[in-house]
């Protein structure tokens, strides 16, 4: 879980092009939306990306995502019940 949980803070860096961010900075239990890490929904629209691109997970209904996304521990999660 924790390489996992790893893994998944750089891939939010490098696709969301958080530059000035390094994986120590992000709390995994912090919101990734608003006060935490500050993401919008284009950035919501990123992670679905992400989820397909390196863990084949597919959502299919948004309405699902708003816990599933709430931190990166959340993630973790998630990928870990759904990964192919």
């Amino acid at each position: 879980m924790e390489q996992l949980i790893g893994e998944l803070k750089e891939h939010l860096i490098e696709e969301l092009n958080l530059e000035e961010i390094t994986p120590e900075d992000i709390d995994s239990e912090a919101p990734l939306f608003r006060d935490g890490l500050g993401l919008d929904s284009i950035d919501a629209l990123e992670i679905i990306l992400i989820l397909e691109k390196y863990y084949g997970i597919k959502l299919s209904n948004s309405a699902e995502a708003k816990p599933i996304f709430y931190s990166v521990k959340t993630l973790a999660e998630y990928i870990m019940k759904n990964r192919k």
